[in-house]
């Protein structure tokens, strides 16, 4: 959001920041918690005003940023017949200031229905901030690539149509590559939208896909050749092709018995809260600690998140199963009211599942940024640790939204990812 800002007279400034708000009717919180998060709600939005005192505000200096007329194209609404404000009297800046703002919806009149400030963006400024529209164009490397059926709905719970699912690949190509470079993969298609029949493909077999690479059958003897999506288009020509989901390996074909990453995929079972979700996490994080093994996090575009250990691949698949499995039975035994090693949705009604068996040869999870073939299209977002309590579920981010979202990122949290070369040499030896 680009602030152009209109100011009201002074006399009211501070009104709203400072008036007392009334307790909701039936609400049963102590009054002494509802008035320590009421002040620290005025002290943020305090905070926050100093803020924009303590910079050069546009309106404040020799008028040399000031305009008559509104800088956007959304006309200024005429005052009611009880406002104190008189047509004519908004004083109106130069946009200047970038702020990161939450919010349900546009409306037709173009305001933001229901606004919630996020922070000010200092990073960007203000000339480089459009409004995202329904029917952007393919980003200009791939032109000519050609969508048939562009019009086709894959989820009707969202609207979101083959058009849409494309155009998510190619604004996310950059970023999602690095995951699947090099790496077997299975798509899951989707041919008549999520309504119709999905299924996975992990073979060339009888549909080829242009840009898609099929390796030689010596790789993985007595099996078909295994595919690997290397290039932006490879990846725009599976999506061309109705594919939803990348999954992908946990090793590369140039060490394909040798996996360089350890996945361990909560999976809330029924009944389970969100907040439960977040703090198996954060107890998997802290395990994972005590055998001095760094750990990054993703969602899963579901219903859970997905513990991501990078490794040096050094192991071969049957030790780094063993090792998922034994660290899963650990972690359940240990605090059993909150997990379970046992598949099965009887066995873990209440509980997280804990999914170790994504650790075997030729098994698959949910590559980093891939769509989700469920209700909304959820994406499996990498996220930083600092952000875990913000999120809500495990499908913060969809095929709508995730654009938007990444494109307010400076840098990318699973950065040193690619660099870790751990050892679970020394974890094995001292995990009960």
């Amino acid at each position: 959001m680009v602030e152009g800002e209109s100011t009201a007279p002074a006399r009211i400034r501070h009104r709203r920041h400072d008036r007392t708000r009334r307790q909701r009717r039936g609400s049963r919180q102590p009054v002494a918690r509802l008035l320590r998060r009421r002040e620290a709600a005025r002290r943020r939005k305090r905070c926050h005003w100093m803020e924009l005192k303590n910079r050069e505000r546009p309106l404040e200096g020799t008028g040399a940023t000031s305009v008559d007329a509104p800088p956007f194209d959304t006309p200024v609404k005429k005052p009611g017949r009880w406002s104190r404000r008189t047509a004519g009297s908004e004083r109106w800046a130069k946009p200047a200031l970038v702020a990161e703002v939450e919010f349900a919806e546009w409306t037709a009149e173009g305001v933001v229905r229901q606004a919630s400030f996020r922070g000010l963006r200092l990073d960007k400024p203000a000339s480089s901030v459009v409004r995202e529209g329904g029917k952007t164009e393919l980003p200009a490397p791939l032109p000519d690539l050609k969508i048939t059926h562009p019009e086709r709905v894959i989820d009707a719970s969202s609207g979101i149509t083959k058009a849409d699912l494309v155009r998510y690949y190619a604004s996310v190509a950059e970023w999602m590559l690095p995951h699947l470079r090099d790496r077997p993969v299975a798509l899951v298609r989707a041919p008549d939208g999520m309504a119709g029949q999905l299924f996975f493909q992990k073979h060339a077999e009888r549909t080829a896909m242009p840009g898609l690479a099929a390796h030689d059958r010596g790789l993985w003897p007595g099996h078909p050749p295994l595919l690997t999506v290397d290039t932006a288009d490879a990846l725009l020509a599976a999506a061309q092709m109705n594919s939803i989901e990348f999954h992908m390996w946990n090793s590369d074909v140039s060490r394909l018995d040798k996996p360089d990453r350890v996945i361990f995929d909560l999976d809330p079972g029924e009944g389970v809260k969100w907040a439960h979700v977040q703090e198996a996490a954060l107890l998997v994080r802290a395990l994972l600690s005590e055998l001095e093994l760094e750990a990054r996090l993703k969602t899963s575009g579901g219903k859970g998140l997905h513990v991501v250990v990078p490794l040096g691949p050094r192991m071969d698949y049957a030790k780094v199963k063993a090792f998922s499995q034994s660290f899963v039975r650990h972690l359940a035994k240990t605090v059993p009211e909150r997990f379970s090693a046992v598949s099965g949705p009887s066995n873990r009604i209440g509980k997280i599942y804990v999914d170790y068996l994504r650790n075997g040869k030729a098994q698959t999870t949910a590559s980093a940024f891939s769509a989700r073939a469920r209700i909304g299209m959820g994406v499996s977002m990498p996220v930083a640790w600092e952000q875990l309590s913000d999120l809500k579920s495990g499908a913060q981010w969809n095929v709508q939204t995730a654009r938007e979202y990444l494109s307010f990122q400076s840098s990318d949290p699973w950065k040193e990812f690619w660099s870790a070369r751990q050892s679970l040499a020394a974890a094995i030896e001292r995990l009960p």
